[in-house]
């Protein structure tokens, strides 16, 4: 056989591939802009069919534009109800979309407590960084949110981590002058953490 009938044939099978692969491609960017759109309205029944469907991975597809999975979006609208579904589903609590951001820094940001602790139940990262390096922790201190900030910590967020500008948590609970509130929380933390025999700024040993 010549080398270019070979070359014939491989040409062949590439475009019997490529013609294969482009429907199955159409498919799944339909359905997975579909099953978003289900989310979105709030239509269980739909959504549940994409998410039965066998060695379905569509629960972490992603929108094409933002980035933004299923579990960010409910988590954008404070839905503990769809939260917890998708989490049982499958969701993955640690995809970013296209900032960035992960969804326990969307619920920290909405002071979505309920959101949160379900979040870090299944796996969620606690010292996520967004593109500006700010993690859940940080964003909880500038929004001066003293039971997330609690809660963060007790769950091993670490104060020491720190943003794009070089500063901490600690550091911004420093910075705010006439709330004393925050800064305590995390003295009340190191003095727990010391106590326990763990580091103070990047949670307990493993």
């Amino acid at each position: 056989m010549t080398r270019g009938v070979m070359r014939t044939i491989a040409m062949g099978l590439a475009l019997i591939v490529t013609s294969l692969a482009a429907p199955v491609s159409a498919q799944m960017f339909r359905d997975g802009y579909e099953f978003l759109k289900a989310v979105k309205d709030r239509d269980g029944e739909v959504a549940t069919e994409f998410l039965n469907e066998p060695g379905s991975t569509i629960v972490n597809t992603r929108d094409i534009t933002s980035g933004e999975t299923a579990l960010h979006l409910v988590t954008a609208r404070r839905d503990l109800v769809w939260v917890r579904f998708l989490l049982q589903r499958g969701a993955n609590p640690n995809i970013r979309d296209k900032e960035g951001v992960a969804p326990i820094q969307l619920a920290v940001r909405l002071g979505f407590v309920d959101g949160v602790e379900a979040l870090l139940k299944n796996g969620a990262d606690i010292d996520v960084n967004d593109s500006a390096g700010e993690t859940p922790l940080i964003a909880a201190v500038h929004r001066r949110d003293v039971p997330m900030v609690r809660l963060l910590l007790a769950n091993g967020a670490s104060p020491g981590r720190t943003d794009n500008s070089g500063r901490t948590a600690r550091d911004y609970a420093e910075l705010l002058k006439g709330n004393r509130s925050i800064l305590d929380e995390f003295i009340k933390a190191e003095e727990e953490r010391e106590a326990k025999g763990e580091d103070k700024n990047y949670g307990p040993k493993i």
